[in-house]
């Protein structure tokens, strides 16, 4: 993910690194250069002139861009609601290692809370991992017991099993005297509520946008962006190419922008930063638990993903 301090006026106009113009710069030239053949053909095909004007254009353009409208805020919401769940596993991972560190009988740098806080953190990592179809080996060797690393990797669910997992810590601690039956119910709510936050992930992960309203939207931008030269031709003449780009620009762009964070979790630019969260989960974790910390330091400015 890209984040950035607010630029003046004038340098926004040239940023490359985020915006999308770098995937439809192609689309754009071809369409200059059909827009170029038009004008110098005058409008023609096979000597057949396509009998177009600019009022079609310019009420169908209202009518798509209303269209385009809705689909953005379509993939917003899901954007937006993937960013508001983060933001609820951080919570709760904040609490249960609150809850292990001062309200169980261990110390809190006894080997059961260290390995707890572990726990939480190789969670937030393979949640990360099973969104964007990634080996989360490496992350769990760091931050687990080798054999316990190698079963969870082994998982299709790795999330689950690691619940599973600290709900059996809990289940110890109960039996060992650590926490009361109160506690215990404390600790299932978060986990409880851990399971709802990947069910949510995997929702959005797992439930597109309707394919047949992609295809529809996508096949009228482009119908209307081809047309729209044999419509400009004979009121803008050689200005026609300039003003038709420029028109495709906004129109594609916005599909581009739509199709792009409509996979909050992916690794294109403005999709979700989940390295950078993922650090941050575990560096309050370790801080709470006063273990050192990674030595990653996560960036306030570019890219953080």
């Amino acid at each position: 993910m890209i984040i950035r301090k607010n630029d003046n006026w004038f340098r926004m106009l040239f940023i490359w690194k985020g915006s999308v113009l770098p995937k439809i710069l192609p689309r754009l030239l071809l369409l200059l250069v059909l827009s170029v053949a038009i004008v110098y053909f005058k409008g023609t095909f096979f000597d057949y002139k396509i009998p177009l004007n600019p009022a079609p254009f310019t009420i169908f353009g209202i009518a798509l861009a209303l269209f385009l409208g809705f689909r953005n805020n379509a993939s917003y919401d899901r954007f937006w609601e993937a960013r508001k769940i983060w933001g609820a596993l951080l919570n709760d991972t904040r609490s249960m290692a609150r809850q292990a560190i001062t309200l169980t009988g261990y110390e809190k740098d006894s080997r059961e809370i260290h390995v707890f806080i572990h726990y939480l953190t190789s969670f937030t990592y393979a949640l990360k991992h099973q969104l964007r179809f990634t080996d989360a080996g490496p992350d769990l060797q760091k931050r687990l017991d080798p054999v316990l690393a190698e079963k969870i990797n082994s998982a299709i669910y790795k999330p689950i099993m690691l619940m599973k997992v600290m709900a059996e810590w809990v289940q110890q601690a109960r039996s060992a005297g650590k926490i009361d039956t109160i506690l215990q119910a404390a600790f299932d709510t978060n986990l409880s509520n851990l399971s709802t936050i990947v069910g949510g992930c995997e929702r959005i992960a797992s439930t597109p946008i309707p394919y047949t309203y992609r295809v529809l939207l996508h096949r009228t931008v482009y119908i209307y962006c081809l047309l729209l030269p044999f419509g400009f031709v004979d009121s803008l003449g050689w200005f026609t190419p300039l003003i038709v780009v420029f028109i495709a620009y906004t129109f594609v762009a916005l599909e581009a922008i739509a199709d792009e964070i409509e996979d909050p979790f992916g690794l294109e630019d403005n999709d979700l930063a989940l390295n950078a969260m993922c650090l941050m989960i575990e560096t309050t974790l370790l801080e709470m638990a006063e273990l050192p910390l990674p030595l990653q330091q996560r960036k306030t400015t570019g890219i953080i993903d």
